[in-house]
């Protein structure tokens, strides 16, 4: 036989007060009676509470307002934004952007570094850390109590280790091992994708959703996949390395040391600028009558593939029926990869995202859905990204700022 527990006082006190900054996280600055009514709490209780969080620097009081009654006017409570700084930082293999924000998320600077792959793994490295320690400056942030850090690759969930599964830069993991050195605060390091994943399901496209799983297409291809609010990394940090998997039109199989063969071969950025041509349509840089990497100027390499096939897209979207024969093909071919996710998962929701996602908006969206409804039993609603280009940044600072407060608010 089980008894319940009865919380004691100071448990009790612990749970209002971190109700009660959660409350002023989400909805911002709140009156005394406003709290009352989000938690149900009594009249001393919350008193009682605000004062505990302004002595322990966490609140304060940021002005006044009116209301329809005798007497003073209402304080107005808010959280010390400026009580912990945090960062976050998009790590891709032509660049890197990371901002840096205050404990509410809002950001207060940025930088935005391109890179030279022909460069010293470790002077990047270093190039990267000292602009995060003058935007922290800039940012009037004396330390960085967490950073988040997203990355293509696999994130061991036991180690924290970057693991590359295929070519990609190794000044990557110089980075991460320069940040973790560099910093006295906590670094979170988390795949690219999920973070992009983590925005859409908190100010994006799947706000109202808990189970759901973003297709990234770019470069790459990824997926991220939440369920019941949960991102699920599976057992190696892998799940979601969708370009590996087999799919039809690819003219052979991937392998374990290269997705070459697999979906990213369908539908990664070189693929998309490919099926462009044969359809006529141009692609920037790329000399008529050559593949589509081989260029007359202009970006090459990874961070290129993305820029021309968001060019592409954008511009098939914008040509109406000159470009439908081509958004239909690419729209199939997404589904191909798309149908064998949900007829696993059944996540009932497919968000489409990354440079190609995103500018291929609705039009890519419904194309989608239309060829996997032809493929699939099961219903899956298909939706364009909504948290913008900068997903991945999104998703970082949201990350740490949840780490700030759990850390900040775990002993209220």
């Amino acid at each position: 036989m089980t008894t319940a527990r009865t919380a004691t006082p100071s448990t009790a006190r612990a749970i209002n007060d971190r109700l009660a900054l959660e409350l002023l996280l989400s909805h911002g600055p709140l009156t005394a009676t406003e709290l009352r009514a989000l938690t149900g709490l009594s009249r001393p209780t919350v008193s009682d509470l605000l004062e505990r969080l302004q002595h322990a620097g966490l609140v304060h009081i940021v002005g006044q307002r009116g209301e329809q009654r005798r007497g003073p006017n209402a304080r107005v409570y808010a959280l010390r934004a400026d009580r912990a700084h945090l960062a976050g930082i998009d790590v891709r293999t032509g660049g890197v952007t990371l901002t840096v924000a205050d404990l509410t998320g809002r950001s207060l600077a940025t930088a935005a570094l391109p890179v030279d792959p022909l460069d010293p793994p470790a002077d990047l490295a270093e190039r990267v850390l000292r602009a995060l320690l003058e935007t922290a400056r800039e940012a009037g942030a004396r330390d960085l109590h967490t950073v988040a850090v997203g990355a293509p690759g696999l994130v061991d969930p036991a180690t924290g280790a970057l693991n590359s599964t295929w070519s990609l830069p190794r000044w990557h993991a110089e980075l991460v091992a320069a940040v973790r050195g560099g910093l006295t605060g906590e670094v979170i390091l988390e795949n690219e994708v999920n973070l992009a994943g983590i925005a859409e399901h908190r100010i994006g496209a799947t706000a109202a959703r808990d189970t759901f799983v973003l297709l990234w297409l770019g470069h790459g291809t990824g997926a991220a996949v939440m369920l019941d609010g949960r991102l699920h990394r599976g057992f190696s940090g892998g799940t979601g390395e969708i370009g590996f998997l087999p799919v039809p039109g690819t003219g052979g199989l991937p392998r374990a040391s290269g997705c070459e063969g697999g979906f990213h071969s369908l539908a990664g950025g070189a693929a998309i600028c490919e099926l462009a041509l044969a359809h006529g349509l141009p692609v920037p840089g790329a000399r008529p009558g050559t593949e589509a990497t081989a260029q007359a100027g202009g970006a090459t390499g990874p961070s290129g593939d993305a820029d021309r096939a968001e060019a592409v897209v954008l511009a098939a979207v914008a040509a109406g029926p000159a470009g439908a024969a081509f958004l239909d093909e690419l729209a199939l071919r997404v589904a191909l990869a798309a149908v064998a996710v949900c007829v696993i998962l059944d996540p009932g929701c497919l968000v489409l995202g990354g440079e190609v996602g995103r500018v291929g908006g609705g039009a890519l969206a419904e194309r989608v859905a239309v060829h996997l409804a032809a493929l699939s039993p099961l219903h899956t609603e298909v939706r364009a990204g909504t948290a913008g280009g900068g997903a991945v940044l999104s998703g970082a600072v949201l990350t740490a700022s949840d780490a700030v407060c759990r850390d900040l608010f775990g002993g209220f």
